[in-house]
């Protein structure tokens, strides 16, 4: 067996996770096909906004302030995603490891307080 067939071999498990997993989405949506009862309605098929009937265009602006809290969330979710491998390598990196998280932290902490500052945050 050359490397390149041992190396694909290893893909083998994921190949079959993943074909199992397609397959028994495939059987459970055709499932729900045979099984549940097709009888829509005009109320089934209406739009649903809020238990209510819709009352304007869904196509409306947002305000700024709706976009910089959703990147703001995104950039803090990142960062924790960026901190659990970090805190746990954390031996094994040694200082280089500790101060570039430091700083980039520090960036993060800078740009969060320039937002705050310049009132993103607050809504009126």
């Amino acid at each position: 067996m050359t490397g390149v067939d041992a190396l694909l071999i290893e893909y083998l498990p994921i190949l079959i996770f993943v074909g199992v997993a397609v397959g028994l989405a495939s059987v459970i949506v055709i499932a729900s096909f045979v099984a549940a009862r097709q009888k829509p309605d005009s109320e089934k098929l209406s739009p649903y906004e809020c238990g209510f009937e819709p009352f304007s265009d869904s196509r409306t602006q947002f305000d700024v302030r709706f976009y910089l809290v959703a990147i703001l969330f995104i950039i803090f979710d990142l960062e924790v995603a960026f901190l659990f491998p970090w805190a746990v390598s954390l031996a094994e990196i040694g200082t280089f490891g500790f101060w570039s998280m430091m700083t980039f932290l520090g960036i993060l902490t800078i740009g969060f307080i320039y937002e705050w500052k310049k009132g993103a945050l607050e809504w009126e």
